[in-house]
């Protein structure tokens, strides 16, 4: 299959919105928006529950995509960019890239540094709750936001990074393009592998774990998204009542 061929199945099986019944529950419909001005490549990656449609397909600048997802549910997306088919016929992202050498990525995560949405759809949606969460554990690249639709719940609201962390990002953290300018933002996990930074050993829990200089860059710019490991108060959200969901990317365009 050629790259374009590829490229054209994912898209199209993006797009297909079926409804698909799973004991009983109906799916779940995730809405991708691309409102950057270039095309992305959105990545999904399944951790628990019900296989996916699609784990990866290639979305415009101003397109949409549907995606139906069967409960129960746990997995996580992100947006791949600036990518490209290199001379030996191998898919690459500079971000997000995870790493298959294909649009998709067949059970493999984003490499980091990546901005995430995280769920766990609950396994009846009429009696359980969904939960959700935009994180910059794992660095980031792309501003993103979540909003439910048709669910109920205190906690049932938008949770958004709108700002653009690469404009403040640190230069000991910063992932330049080929063009010199800054394209993601490593977490201080993964820049400089310290257990303070990374919430191992003597700091895993939430008491001795603490937000750091560098985790309060990323809250400045998106103060709902997980700027840490034990960043929860202020960073998940739940919807009951079988909500649908609709993931943009950035969002303030």
């Amino acid at each position: 299959m050629t790259p374009a061929t590829h490229s054209a199945a994912s898209l199209l099986l993006s797009l297909a919105l079926v409804f698909i019944i799973f004991h009983g529950a109906k799916a779940t419909v995730i809405t991708f928006t691309n409102n950057c001005p270039t095309t992305i490549w959105p990545g999904l990656l399944t951790g628990a529950g019900s296989p996916l449609s699609t784990t990866g397909f290639e979305l415009a600048a101003q397109a949409t995509a549907k995606v139906a997802i069967p409960p129960p549910f746990s997995g996580r997306f992100w947006a791949r960019t600036e990518c490209y088919w290199n001379s030996t016929g191998q898919f690459n992202c500079p971000t997000g890239d995870c790493g298959t050498g294909q649009v998709s990525c067949n059970g493999a995560g984003g490499n980091p540094p990546v901005s995430l949405v995280e769920f766990t759809l609950a396994a009846d949606p009429t009696t359980g709750n969904d939960f959700y969460d935009v994180s910059l554990v794992d660095g980031f690249n792309l501003p993103v936001s979540v909003a439910p639709s048709g669910g109920t719940g205190r906690n049932c609201t938008t949770s958004s990074c709108h700002g653009n962390v690469n404009a403040v990002c640190p230069a000991e953290l910063a992932v330049k393009g080929a063009d010199g300018s800054v394209i993601a933002c490593m977490s201080a996990c993964d820049a400089f592998h310290l257990p303070q930074y990374c919430c191992t050993g003597i700091y895993a829990s939430p008491a001795t774990c603490r937000p750091s200089t560098y985790s309060q860059i990323f809250k400045g710019q998106c103060p709902q998204a997980y700027s840490y490991a034990y960043d929860d108060t202020t960073s998940t959200f739940s919807c009951g009542g079988g909500a649908n969901y609709a993931i943009v990317f950035c969002p303030s365009n």
